[in-house]
């Protein structure tokens, strides 16, 4: 592991923002920002896009952005990105996956994606961590609650065989995971802001009357999610450590 310890992050694309969000950059952009990464330091390369997947060892680490895409679709390049991610895990590269990376990695692994029957969550909603989550690399110094935005309509139903489940919220029992010491899943979006979250509602919020929500109502629970954006700084400090 010691190679990686200078090499940058990888950032698997596996979708773009809303096209009302897109002059804000792409999900890479988002969370090499939020995770506190120069921008020699993280590569980005688009799998939604049919880009050709590197080989485990140029990289500290891995995080996969979330999607519009469904992961129940077994589209070509997700497929080929789950198999990959599987490979990734045993090699030992550190992985976080994002929202439709949280449960592409989850599918990878063994585990179970399914349409939510609660509907669509979006918004800025609180992320209640489990007592697994007390010994966490990535989520222990969170508070035992914590707001956190969120915009999905499938989930993880069934966590990953071996998986220590760390997180659940009201529509998700499981929202965060872990498989061995290196690889999480997180369903909600560390990597927005309010602004992104906001700007998310806005675009869809045609879909959300159409579904019972009222957006408005929605736009004003919209806050900063502080605690929840540290988790990609604390990804990229314990993955550095790792390669030592």
């Amino acid at each position: 592991m010691a190679s990686r310890l200078d090499s940058p992050f990888l950032i698997l694309v596996a979708g773009q923002p809303a096209a009302e969000l897109r002059r804000h950059g792409g999900f890479d952009h988002w969370i090499r920002v939020a995770a506190g990464l120069e921008r020699d330091a993280a590569v980005a390369i688009d799998v939604a896009a049919g880009a050709a997947l590197p080989t485990f060892d140029a990289f500290a680490g891995v995080i996969v952005s979330g999607s519009a895409a469904m992961v129940t679709e077994r589209q070509e390049w997700s497929e080929r990105t789950s198999a990959w991610l599987a490979g990734a895990v045993e090699a030992g590269l550190p992985v976080l996956g994002i929202c439709y990376g949280h449960q592409l990695l989850a599918h990878a692994l063994g585990g179970t994606v399914v349409d939510n029957p609660a509907g669509r969550r979006m918004g800025t909603f609180d992320v209640e961590l489990l007592p697994a989550a007390r010994e966490d690399a990535l989520l222990s110094p969170l508070p035992g609650r914590f707001p956190a935005q969120m915009t999905h309509v499938q989930h993880v139903s069934v966590a990953p065989p071996g998986a220590v489940v760390l997180a659940r919220a009201e529509h998700d029992p499981c929202h965060a995971f872990r498989v061995g010491d290196s690889a999480w899943g997180m369903q909600f979006h560390p990597e927005f802001s309010a602004a992104h979250m906001r700007g998310y509602i806005r675009a869809r919020a045609r879909v959300l009357v159409e579904e019972g929500f009222d957006d408005r109502a929605l736009l004003r629970q919209v806050g900063a999610t502080p605690q929840a954006r540290r988790v990609l700084r604390r990804f990229v400090h314990h993955s550095r450590n790792a390669a030592r």
